[in-house]
């Protein structure tokens, strides 16, 4: 009786352990659709190959903001500024070869199999839609976020673009 009580527990102990050790073997999440990568200019398509998701403003979201905030890093000078800058505009970045495109501002982002959008106008998870231009070549197209400024960074040797805050009206 003993030896099957024993079995038993060594059993379940196996049994419980598996699903653990497989957790540990999940590949990170891919990179987010239309995201610039280095060496890539244009960044990449979204995920499976077809048209990048498409971005819904929610009308609880939609003028309420006005601009996003940036802050540029000069590396070789070892300085930062930060620019307000309106949404759906485009921004010559002082002192650099660059131009920033700034498309639409989610308080909320969220993303679905089909869309980007803003689950609230609170600034839950805050990002900017990004494209960025060095000497008229595009070397940046994809999000920003505020909060979590290393996901899916904007990576140069010479500048840094980082997303500060949205700008409400």
């Amino acid at each position: 009786m003993k030896k099957f009580a024993l079995l038993t527990v060594a059993l379940l102990v196996f049994a419980l352990a598996l699903p653990a050790c497989k957790k540990k073997e999940q590949a990170p999440p891919p990179p987010m659709p239309g995201q610039g990568m280095p060496g890539q200019p244009g960044g990449m398509p979204s995920m499976g190959g077809g048209p990048e998701k498409k971005v819904v403003v929610p009308e609880g979201v939609k003028g309420n903001w006005k601009a996003v905030k940036i802050e540029v890093e000069y590396k070789e000078k070892k300085s930062k500024k930060v620019f307000s800058i309106p949404l759906n505009s485009e921004f010559k970045v002082p002192d650099s070869d660059l131009l920033v495109k700034i498309g639409e501002f989610l308080p909320h982002f969220t993303m679905a199999a089909d869309s980007i959008t803003s689950t609230s106008n609170n600034p839950e998870n805050p990002a900017a839609q990004m494209e960025v231009l060095q000497n008229q070549k595009e070397i940046f197209h994809g999000w920003l976020f505020a909060k979590f400024p290393t996901v899916h960074p904007f990576q140069n040797d010479k500048y840094g673009i980082t997303l500060v805050e949205g700008v409400k009206k």
